[in-house]
């Protein structure tokens, strides 16, 4: 080696991601999120899902991505949620990524049809329009935070609607006249995702 050359480096193996790393890298990544704070926790869910497919299943780590999906009337004034049976509380429909789902988006709509039992849903967008770290209570047993990725679609308030298992009752609710005993903070969170919608 010539005197005073720098001796030659190997550049480090690009991750081999599968699709549904993948696929919200390229979300993430194309999204200019409105708020401020999504714009922040974008940053974070990016690294996170740069790890792989781990973070993407419910075990084997306590915290992890889940996905959910904000349905709304036509207008944007109304919002489908359910009544969490675990958490008791009023939230937007949504819960684990499985196996047999090609991506996030997939997932969240898929929860979001089983949960609901609306067959009609229509998509606004494929990608995100909200991300929410959230810790959750001891009823939980193995999960201790949920990394949320949210979604939106439209549907039809005349939709029969069927109250899964997984939840106590699935009612549409003004956008600016919440259940008492919604989910904290989550009147700030559906301003967020309308202003990303809006937008």
């Amino acid at each position: 080696m010539p005197t005073g050359s720098t001796p030659a480096t190997t550049p480090a193996p690009a991750l081999d991601l599968s699709p549904i790393p993948t696929g919200l890298l390229d979300d993430l990544r194309g999204w200019a999120p409105v708020a401020p704070e999504q714009r922040r926790l974008r940053q974070d869910y990016v690294d996170l899902a740069a790890q792989g497919d781990e973070p993407f299943r419910r075990r084997p780590r306590s915290e992890h991505f889940t996905a959910s999906c904000f349905i709304f009337d036509e207008t944007l004034t109304q919002v489908l949620l359910c009544f969490h049976g675990k958490g008791r509380f009023w939230v937007q429909l949504g819960g684990h990524i499985e196996d047999g789902d090609d991506s996030v988006s997939e997932a969240a709509f898929r929860e979001a049809a089983e949960e609901s039992g609306l067959t009609t849903l229509r998509p606004l967008r494929r990608t995100p329009v909200d991300l929410n770290v959230h810790p959750l209570g001891s009823g939980f047993s193995h999960c201790t935070a949920h990394w949320d990725i949210g979604y939106a679609a439209i549907a039809h308030q005349e939709a029969p609607i069927v109250v899964s298992e997984e939840s106590e009752d699935v009612a549409w609710w003004p956008v600016d006249r919440l259940p008492s005993d919604a989910a904290d903070e989550f009147d700030i969170r559906l301003r967020t995702v309308l202003t990303e919608l809006r937008g």
